[in-house]
């Protein structure tokens, strides 16, 4: 049974760019992968994966490294009927929803990406998702296959697990781009785009970003298609906003913190925020904040007041911290791992988007069926996180932590 690991103190300190820093403690090792660390000079030009992975030392008896499962989670954000606690031992209920078409946009080749999917579905008994039966689809956006990475092959069957996880019935989409570059990354964001819109509509996942950037306005329209809507993780360090989360056609995933009791019952759920206990390099949370260069978008006017000017991040939010993380199968960094990070968000965000009944025709319609539904009834749609920093406070209602706060029945709405 998983317990939130708020006692271990990690004592490595960050290595040079250009290798997995590592952070060994009693129970396993926390890892950010390469492709993870925000490097001098790419701000702009090259995004970054969000991801802190977790390696136990040993698996449990069932064979599984003991983070959230699909049905844990599916249970604490109201996808499926409420078991008291929703305990990761004693939940199995499953998500049975999910239509159309999610894209998972990518940098590089992971060959693994579809048996890796197999073997998560086959674990947690998830319908199977294979170019066989047409649920799953790996694509090369520049039209042929760009090299291995390691690093982002982690990447590629987080976001594809935990999309599926979420919606089951839902096409899995993989759009892998030529490289982690801006560029190569927003050909790809397009061609996942049209894909899923001819696959009758749904949600494009993007789980990297950067720094925010002057003339990043100029790669919102990449994140515009009908029948589509888009998402993107707000980032792992803290405030500030990060790119493409402060794009006004994205809807911006945050993080948060499932705490659970000694008996694997929820008690809780707050901001993912820097724990002085378990410090992880500069991972310190999810980030969030206004942007420095997109407007505050209309379906904000909701709450202006708290936004300001600006555009606002995050939207909504989603667990994200390692400490509390999912189950991912990765045969690229050994087989089975427990994942963080706002990478967690974005897809498992898209796939609850994709299974609510209100199919969303664009971004901006999404946006605002959000903000809308939260003015009309808050509490029946979002739980509100009132605990948290990263490095703005969480509050009442909206904040730069959280967003409007984490999904309670947001699927079918």
């Amino acid at each position: 049974m998983k317990k939130i690991l708020t006692s271990l103190l990690i004592t490595c300190s960050l290595p040079a760019f250009g290798a997995d820093a590592v952070y060994p403690t009693s129970k396993g090792s926390y890892i950010i992968i390469d492709s993870s660390q925000r490097k001098p000079g790419d701000t702009g030009s090259k995004m970054h994966t969000n991801i802190v992975l977790f390696k136990p030392n040993q698996l449990q008896a069932n064979g599984l490294p003991g983070g959230e499962t699909p049905a844990s989670i599916a249970c604490v954000y109201g996808l499926t009927p409420q078991v008291p606690g929703c305990p990761i031992s004693g939940t199995s209920i499953l998500p049975n929803t999910g239509w159309g078409a999610i894209g998972i946009v990518d940098a590089y080749d992971n060959p693994y990406a579809e048996s890796d999917l197999n073997t998560f579905s086959a674990a947690f008994k998830l319908p199977a998702c294979t170019t066989a039966n047409n649920c799953f689809q790996k694509v090369y956006a520049a039209g042929s296959a760009p090299p291995y990475s390691e690093g982002w092959a982690d990447e590629h069957v987080l976001d594809i697990e935990w999309a599926h996880a979420m919606a089951p019935n839902a096409k899995i989409i993989l759009v892998e781009a030529a490289s982690g570059s801006t560029a190569d990354l927003m050909q790809a964001v397009q061609v996942a785009g049209t894909l899923v819109a001819a696959a009758g509509g749904g949600v494009v996942s993007n789980s990297w970003g950067s720094p925010e950037f002057a003339g990043e306005n100029a790669y919102d329209s990449n994140f515009i298609k009908p029948g589509v809507v888009f998402v993107a993780s707000s980032g792992d360090y803290s405030a500030p906003a990060t790119y493409p989360s402060s794009s006004p056609n994205v809807v911006s995933a945050g993080g948060t913190t499932i705490i659970r009791d000694q008996n694997g019952n929820l008690i809780n759920e707050t901001g993912w925020n820097t724990n002085p206990n378990v410090p992880i390099g500069s991972k310190s949370g999810g980030s969030g904040g206004p942007s420095q260069y997109e407007p505050r978008p209309a379906y904000q006017n909701w709450v202006a007041k708290m936004v300001g000017p600006m555009r606002g991040t995050p939207d909504i939010s989603f667990d994200a911290d390692p400490h509390s993380g999912v189950d991912v199968y990765s045969t690229a960094h050994g087989g089975w791992l427990i994942d963080g990070g706002t990478s967690v968000s974005a897809p498992s965000l898209a796939g609850i988007i994709n299974s609510a009944n209100s199919r969303a025709k664009s971004t901006n319609e999404e946006l605002n069926l959000i903000y809308k539904n939260a003015v009309k009834n808050y509490h029946s749609y979002w739980h509100d996180i009132l605990s948290g920093n990263n490095g703005f406070p969480a509050l009442s209602g909206y904040d730069f932590v959280t967003g409007l706060g984490s999904p309670l029945s947001y699927a079918g709405k």
